[in-house]
């Protein structure tokens, strides 16, 4: 296969107008999980739970897996799934180390009982793929439903305890010791990081929603000090990543995972480099 036969694989927008159509819902569905992630992430960054998305997406993924092989909607069970790894981490991992320990624990548990059901399940091989890379025309009305509910809910939550779940984030310890309940706002804040997995499975796959609740943030952070900006760049390289792959997957010939992590790998590489200018310049003066 030629460079050229390559790129027209990757590349292909003869039927573009045909095909957007067609993802309308997964476009939809990306830019609310852009806004979702955009917001989760920089408390994902602040409070070192990247281990832990990880984490909680095997389960989710175990959990859509089962719910696949039973003819239940997997948007359901990747929840429960999500929810019950969020439980599991926030509960017992109070510390760093204790919670890595635990996170070790669950992902080869729940990879491994995901594939049991997906070796199991009958139906179409895309459906199986689709769980763990993503796929672009499987957001329906009903799961579109799901994740603005799911969305919605987070985002709600999340702007009634950001301030003392900021202050928490930033130090633990001077938090405790002014009132703030930091144990209940840890796990409150695992569930919301559970809920947004869940959510973000269903269009980048369970194995790659690091790029979605991490990578935006890690690189919002590396270009700004300031904590309102670096949500607001945050937000935006998330929808960016989420729907400019969806964009270019549909002429393309993949899963859609690959295209939004390629996304979301430049935007965090662009943000490095500017990073390293502006510290060579600092340190020119």
């Amino acid at each position: 296969m030629s460079f050229t036969d390559v790129l027209d694989h990757l590349f292909n927008f003869a039927d573009y107008d045909q095909l957007l159509p067609l993802v309308q819902n997964s476009l939809w569905a990306g830019a609310l999980l852009g806004l979702l992630g955009g917001f989760v992430g920089i408390f994902v960054i602040k409070r070192d739970l990247s281990f832990a998305v990880h984490g909680i997406s095997e389960l989710s993924f175990a959990g859509a897996s089962i719910a696949l092989l039973a003819g239940v909607d997997v948007v359901v069970g990747s929840i429960a799934g999500s929810l019950s790894a969020a439980l599991l981490i926030g509960a017992l991992g109070a510390k760093a180390k204790d919670r890595n320990s635990i996170i070790a624990v669950l992902m080869p548990f729940g990879l491994g009982i995901g594939i049991l059901a997906l070796s199991m399940y009958q139906g179409r091989a895309a459906n199986k793929f689709g769980l763990l890379t993503g796929q672009i025309v499987a957001v329906d009305e009903p799961q579109l439903l799901w994740l603005v509910g799911i969305s919605a809910s987070v985002l709600i939550a999340l702007a009634l305890i950001w301030r003392p779940l900021s202050f928490a984030s930033l130090d633990p310890e001077v938090a405790a010791a002014r009132g703030v309940p930091t144990r209940i706002l840890s796990i409150v804040f695992m569930l919301l990081l559970g809920l947004s997995v869940a959510a973000s499975v269903q269009v980048v796959g369970a194995l790659l929603v690091l790029s979605l609740l991490v990578t935006p943030a890690a690189a919002a952070i590396r270009v700004t000090s300031s904590p309102a900006l670096a949500v607001t760049l945050s937000v935006i390289f998330a929808v960016v990543s989420v729907v400019g792959g969806i964009i270019l997957a549909v002429g393309g010939g993949l899963p859609v995972s690959p295209y939004v992590t390629t996304v979301s790998f430049v935007i965090y590489l662009v943000c490095r480099l500017i990073e390293s200018t502006k510290r060579k310049a600092k340190g020119g003066q």
